[in-house]
């Protein structure tokens, strides 16, 4: 708190101090026996006047580190037990032991809600590999049945459990997103070899749909976590192919200049409107295409894909034109190593 905010505090005292001197030159005036002597009053106003002004000053030293305590957050809530109010009097020990309290009451209370969320992930993570048991199963069946189905029915059987896989993973990595620090192992790994798994997953999508496809550019190696980035991949290229009609084209292109390596996905779908562009990313936005019954969306996946990205330091980037189609980029910044020789120590 500044000292001009201390005395706009105190001006109930200034006002009284006023008033007071104030009635004492009334009452003085108003007694026909007392002689007003005016250049003693204005000497006791200065008087007063100095003597209120030290007062207040001092005043103001002395609470300075209680208002600091006050102003600054320095109460640790993973170390409630070091934070301690000075207090000045009896109405500052009252204050300290009302703010201890309430801090109290919510670090309890905090706790409690990070425990409900440890286990509400821990049931997540659970829930996501128990399932995960019978969707493998269904695949394996539906494998066995390939030959005993019409084509058609077939492609739809093995796209849709694509789809639920694909809802359960996006289950599991936005349950993780606050533990990523803990759940990614950045290395240098082949881009085409990340790229081309992500690809042969929604093959019997392609061919059904008679999409085609393309990797451009040669290979680059880059440093980021692969189940991370093919997970990334994934939700880009999933939502490339929803919104792509039938004989569209989706390319990948591999590319790197002054900035680093770039790999933009590029598809000739439906593109999204200009009002839509800049909150695709936000969590649950669906826009216009994603309200549409054809092709009803979550409004997570490219969320949990540029939240990941950012986490792995990979800036993406999008650029839509509607009917023409839509490019989404990733950025893999170029980094530059210094060393003199001595190598550091990672903890």
């Amino acid at each position: 708190m500044t000292l001009f905010k201390f005395l706009k505090d105190k001006r109930s005292i200034l006002f009284i101090w006023l008033l007071f001197l104030c009635l004492t030159c009334l009452i003085l005036w108003l007694t026909p026996s007392v002689h007003i002597n005016w250049d003693a009053i204005l000497y006791l106003f200065i008087l007063q006047s100095l003597v209120l002004i030290v007062y207040l000053t001092l005043s103001f030293r002395k609470k300075k580190n209680w208002f600091q305590q006050l102003s600054e957050p320095a109460f640790n809530l993973s170390e409630p037990e070091y934070f301690e109010f000075q207090t000045l009097s009896e109405e500052h020990k009252l204050i300290a032991n009302y703010l201890e309290d309430l801090m109290t009451q919510q670090q309890t209370v905090l706790e409690q809600q990070i425990t409900a969320q440890q286990e509400q992930r821990d049931f997540i993570d659970s829930w996501v590999h128990e399932i995960k048991v019978p969707l493998a199963s269904i695949k394996l069946i539906t494998e066995t049945i390939e030959e005993e189905i019409p084509e058609r029915q077939f492609y739809q059987l093995e796209n849709n459990t694509l789809k639920i896989e694909s809802y359960v993973d996006q289950v599991l990595y936005y349950s993780r997103l606050d533990s990523f620090s803990r759940d990614y192992l950045i290395q240098e790994s082949s881009l085409k070899q990340i790229i081309q798994p992500v690809i042969r997953q929604h093959a019997n999508y392609f061919i059904e749909h008679n999409l085609h496809y393309a990797v451009e550019g040669p290979d680059f190696e880059v440093l980021t976590d692969k189940k991370w980035l093919a997970f990334i991949l994934n939700q880009i290229i999933s939502n490339a192919i929803k919104y792509t009609p039938d004989n569209g084209q989706i390319t990948l292109k591999l590319s790197h200049n002054e900035r680093g390596t770039w790999l933009e996905i590029s598809d000739t779908g439906i593109g999204i409107a200009l009002e839509d562009q800049r909150r695709v990313f936000d969590k649950g936005f669906t826009g216009q295409n994603g309200r549409n019954q054809t092709h009803r969306s979550t409004g997570l996946g490219l969320y949990l894909a540029k939240s990941l990205a950012k986490k792995l330091g990979h800036p993406i980037y999008l650029e839509s034109t509607v009917d023409k189609g839509t490019t989404v980029s990733l950025l893999f910044p170029k980094i530059a190593y210094y060393t003199d020789g001595v190598e550091e120590k990672l903890l």
